[in-house]
């Protein structure tokens, strides 16, 4: 088998790519974007009504509040932006034996997250009008406790075609 350019030094011997995508880059916003928006949206708005009583005063104070003011701005439209960018820069492919992940973001840098495909890995489809599939999941940390991560192919317009490839996949694994 020839290995694809750019894959050199990452495929085992015996890998084959069977689908590659990338996630839809419309706005999605779910359920957990709406609180976050919210407060984003309330803690701008009380940062420009501040910045507007400071200015009143005269002087140059009122440049202390623009710091909260895009603070707010950045939660509140971050889902609107920020979601459909990450995802333009989100690569999937799936083979034989795993699951890549690919992102390239400023700051964050280029990233190759691989997850290998197993019998027992945890695999669920979230039917939607673009579907998801998970298929492997990590624990992140917060100040308060932890919580679950879900990890897949987010927004996929072949959703179906991708799950029933990682369940042939893990029926014929040893």
């Amino acid at each position: 088998m020839t290995i694809p350019a750019g894959w050199e030094g990452i495929f085992e011997k015996d890998e084959k790519i069977l689908w590659q995508g990338h996630p839809d880059t419309a706005v999605h916003i779910g359920p957990r974007d709406i609180p976050r928006m919210a407060f984003g949206s309330v803690f701008a708005g009380f940062a420009l009504f501040w910045m507007i009583g400071a200015a009143a005063t005269g002087g140059y104070f009122w440049m202390f509040g623009l710091l909260h003011f895009t603070v707010g701005l950045l939660l509140a439209l971050g889902p609107v932006f920020w979601g459909p960018y990450r995802r333009r820069h989100t690569w999937y492919t799936l083979t034989n034996k795993h699951a890549y992940i690919a992102t390239d973001l400023p700051v964050f840098g280029r990233k190759l997250k691989s997850y290998p495909v197993t019998r027992d890995m945890p695999l669920e489809l979230e039917k939607a009008d673009i579907p998801t599939v998970y298929f492997a999941e990590e624990w992140k940390q917060r100040k308060n406790g932890s919580y679950r991560h879900k990890i897949g192919f987010e927004n996929i317009s072949d959703g179906l075609t991708v799950y029933g490839l990682l369940r042939d996949i893990q029926r014929n694994k040893p």
